[in-house]
């Protein structure tokens, strides 16, 4: 008998083993498409492919320069995004997450190799603005699905390290692939000999962030199973996919409120979040004097910062909750940005704009865990799609208020002021949702025994 309990315990030993690498394999190949999905972000959407389109591809002296012909474009792609990303997500519950995410990675992939085609010509920035619009549609689709995952790769308690981690390898990910692009195949005298002429560079890259996305987003496919689908009368056709949709939204006001609340909450200073990044580069070189050259530098350099805010913002959550990790970045935002408001010195841009991103991740990934910790888990692309909406029916405020502020002032550094007023605005609606709603199991549990003791 007590060879056989030991041969039990040995297979329990075994199988908890197994378990336990299973789950690892199952967290890392989810990080794993993070890893490879922000090269799609960082590269293409913000600092190379489309600095191309408006620079080397555009007319010089068109009728429509080449920032308001991306802007036009960004415009379109993102209304088909906040009029689509509930009903894709809603769709990908009932027919298979992974199959979603597979499609729509696929999508962003082809479209990202297809840009090795446009040359440095005015002839070809309509097919380019084209690509570009379709990868950041498909890219926001497969996020939907990706997000949703979330919830089937991590734990109640552990939630919020596993988001971060995500975010973090994002951001790592981001910065090889930058100083690979940079000092690899763009730059004068680059390492593997590439000439500048024909935008050969640039497109050469397109090529790269294909195969690096391709080949990072392959684990989450082997690793990470589709949960239990919904019911077959759950998925319906287009027409019905928007009557169901009102009539969630409706339920999820009158079963949770809160969910509801944090949407619109996470909106607003979301989008404050976006506007760091996007008017960053601006600022550093239009208010502050940074040289052109060196803002590839500060976008490597902010990745790093909010590779680490990330992390250590993960851990935190898991302590303390996702709300109060929440706040605290808004409130470090707004402290950074203030400061930035007063003062003139590149280098004290360096330091409180690489304060500003050290907030951005935490706030990032901590908004992702509390969104999965509420919604349940047969709607988690239901709930993903809409947050994306939700994001993208209020992205016009920053860039609004920022040409605002600007405008009024002829000065761009007043545009501060509008990304600090959105921060206020999202953290002001934030304190509306119970700090319990982001909050694992163990973090109520030892609040709860904290109480019994007092």
């Amino acid at each position: 008998m007590a060879g056989s309990d030991t041969r039990i315990a040995a297979g329990h030993g075994r199988r908890s083993l197994h378990e336990r690498f299973g789950r690892r394999a199952r967290i890392w190949s989810w990080v794993s498409y993070d890893w490879g999905s922000s090269a799609f972000h960082s590269v293409i959407v913000t600092f190379v492919f489309s600095t191309y389109l408006t620079g080397a591809v555009a007319a010089k002296d068109g009728a429509l320069s080449g920032a308001t012909a991306l802007s036009i474009s960004t415009a379109l792609a993102g209304a088909v995004i906040a009029v689509t990303a509930p009903i894709m997500g809603q769709q990908a519950d009932g027919g298979g997450r992974r199959r979603s995410l597979a499609l729509w990675t696929a999508v962003v992939i082809a479209a990202t190799a297809a840009m090795f085609a446009i040359r440095p010509q005015p002839a070809f920035l309509v097919a380019g603005l084209v690509l570009l619009g379709i990868g950041t549609i498909a890219a926001e689709f497969s996020n939907v699905s990706y997000y949703a995952m979330l919830k089937q790769v991590s734990e109640d308690d552990d939630m919020g390290r596993i988001s971060g981690l995500g975010w973090a390898m994002g951001y790592t990910g981001s910065i090889f692939l930058l100083l690979l692009a940079y000092f690899g195949i763009i730059a004068r005298g680059n390492w593997l000999g590439v000439p500048s002429t024909d935008g050969l560079g640039v497109r050469i890259v397109c090529l790269v962030v294909a195969a690096w996305y391709l080949v990072f987003a392959i684990p989450v496919f082997l690793a990470v199973p589709d949960p239990d689908a919904a019911p077959r009368s759950a998925r319906a056709g287009l027409v019905g996919a928007y009557r169901r949709l009102a009539h969630d939204v409706r339920d999820l006001w009158r079963g949770d409120p809160d969910a509801v609340r944090f949407l619109i909450a996470s909106a607003i200073y979301r989008d404050g979040l976006a506007a760091v990044f996007t008017f960053g580069a601006v600022l550093a070189v239009s208010v502050y004097g940074m040289p052109s050259s060196a803002v590839l530098l500060f976008g490597v350099a902010a990745n790093i910062v909010a590779a680490l805010g990330a992390g250590a913002g993960g851990l935190l959550e898991d302590r303390l909750g996702a709300r109060p990790v929440i706040l605290g970045s808004i409130i470090g935002l707004i402290a950074a940005a203030t400061v930035l408001l007063f003062v003139h010195s590149l280098a004290m841009f360096w330091v409180f704009g690489l304060a500003l991103c050290l907030f951005v991740g935490p706030a990032q990934s901590s908004s992702r865990s509390m969104l999965a910790r509420m919604a349940p888990l047969e709607h988690q692309g239901q709930m993903f799609g809409l947050y994306t909406t939700s994001g993208r029916a209020v992205s016009f405020l920053s860039p609004a208020l920022f040409g605002l502020f600007a405008g009024l002032t002829h000065q761009d550094r007043w545009g501060i002021v509008a990304i600090i007023l959105i921060l206020v605005a999202g953290a002001v609606l934030l304190l509306q949702v119970p700090a319990a709603k982001g909050r694992s199991g163990a973090v109520l549990a030892r609040t709860a025994t904290l109480d019994d003791d007092r």
